[in-house]
């Protein structure tokens, strides 16, 4: 009550100073003041008290209270965000230009700065105003904002300052009836309510990251845990014969046996194997099938020492042997040769798998399922860091292979991991087994597939 009383009390006061002031101009113009003067006088009270009312009214319909902070005419707030001073701006920035009746907007990045003018809400709207309409005439008719940033660490202060655009001097004649109140509180609930948003937007990306994350693991356990049941049941069923007709061969089939199923068996928490491993369990499957396919099966294996340790998906080498066995060599009459190359190129390493087998053509067509497995673990696991090509082998067979980058530094170099059946150079003779080397990735891929 006290500040409604001292804001009529000032506007009565000092309106009251000018119209002395005016009166004395006057009476030396015209000798007296007169009645006319004196109706002007009561006219122009009456009217600075309705006005002074009519703030008063908006603003506790506004604010809900009236004291000193509610009734000025100048507003001033300063706001916490919690954001980077370029996200802050751009939030502060979107929260000036979407106020109603807002024009000419001065934005300065540079220097964290915003201005902006508002015309106030007028019931004439454009209609011209009367000439003999003094108060209307010389009346302020916009608002100015000042929006001023100043960045912290992960936190912003923005320093905001709505007042009438116009001179301070005004402030003791007229009143704002709370436009700039209703401003001021419009732009911070606009920049609460879109830092708000913000963050329920970051909190559902969080959470949607995360679920990604658990269902891209679940899928790649699934993918892990994918084990060619029939090589299990033919190996078994072939171990059992030899048991009866070839006993030392059916000991060393069950040994490899359990090497390939020690390393092929899935791990919930472990998705990723090294080349090594990998390996490793490939040489027991290998040697498993040479036992079954005799001569017509032969291998060779040359891989870098130090790329033993380069992580892989598991699984992966196994998913391509088995296909260049299943559709490439076992189905030839005569068995082949089947080729496993490591190389680096820069930033990352490419393995390839490569068979002079029957190759691409009707018979080899299969579901196609084990390559698409493959290329999703690839994706699940790199991204777009790795890539994989399958291509006609020449003169015969496939040619299978995975590029991933690189993920450990090699310390030495030490020869290469060969495996027993390439022939040391110059040893090969007229007995050794004659086959054409695969060739590196870029020849052009073929429009066939195998499973």
């Amino acid at each position: 009550m006290s500040a409604s009383l001292f804001l009529i009390a000032r506007l009565l006061f000092i309106w009251m100073i000018l119209l002395i002031v005016v009166a004395n101009v006057w009476g030396e113009l015209f000798g007296h003041t007169g009645t006319l003067y004196t109706l002007i006088t009561f006219a122009t009270l009456a009217i600075v008290m309705t006005s002074a009312l009519t703030h008063l009214r908006r603003v506790k319909l506004l604010a809900g209270r009236l004291d000193h902070d509610t009734l000025s005419s100048r507003q001033r707030r300063q706001i916490e965000v919690p954001l980077d001073g370029k996200t802050a701006f751009a939030v502060v920035e979107s929260a000036i230009r979407q106020l109603p009746r807002v024009e000419d907007i001065e934005s300065s990045p540079s220097s964290l700065q915003i201005r902006a003018k508002v015309r106030r809400l007028d019931a004439r709207d454009d209609d011209q105003v009367s000439r003999w309409n003094v108060f209307a005439r010389f009346a302020i008719k916009r608002n100015q904002i000042l929006a001023t940033l100043t960045p912290a660490t992960g936190v912003s202060s923005v320093t905001l300052l709505c007042e009438p655009d116009a001179g301070a001097w005004v402030d003791l004649l007229v009143v704002d009836e709370g436009s700039n109140y209703e401003n001021a509180e419009a732009v911070t609930r606009s920049i609460t309510n879109r830092v708000s948003d913000q963050r329920r937007d970051e909190q559902a990306a969080a959470v949607q990251s995360e679920t990604e994350k658990e269902l891209a693991v679940a899928r790649l356990n699934l993918l892990h845990a994918q084990v060619e049941p029939h090589f299990l049941y033919n190996t078994l069923a072939s171990a059992q014969v030899l048991t009866r007709t070839d006993p030392p061969r059916a000991d060393q089939m069950i040994g490899h046996l359990i090497q390939y199923l020690r390393r092929s068996l899935p791990s919930a928490d472990d998705a990723m194997s090294t080349l090594g491993e990998e390996l490793e369990r490939t040489q027991a499957y290998l040697e498993i099938l040479r036992i079954r396919m005799g001569a017509r099966l032969a291998m060779q294996v040359e891989v870098a020492f130090e790329l033993r340790s380069l992580q892989l998906p598991s699984m992966m080498l196994q998913t391509l042997v088995e296909n260049a066995i299943k559709h490439g060599l076992e189905p030839k009459p005569g068995g082949g040769t089947i080729w496993i190359l490591a190389r680096t190129f820069e930033d990352h390493a490419t393995l390839t798998v490569a068979d002079d087998g029957q190759g691409f053509n009707e018979h080899s067509r299969g579901t196609g399922v084990g390559l698409r497995n493959l290329r999703e673990r690839l994706r699940l696991t790199y991204g777009d860091a790795a890539s994989f090509a399958i291509v006609s082998n020449f003169p015969a067979g496939v040619a299978a292979t995975i590029s991933v980058p690189l993920r450990y530094a090699p310390t030495r170099t030490p020869p290469p991991w060969v495996s027993p059946e390439t022939p040391a150079p110059g040893a090969r003779d007229g007995a050794q087994r004659t086959a054409t080397p695969p060739p590196l990735p870029g020849a052009t891929p073929s429009t066939g597939g195998a499973a």
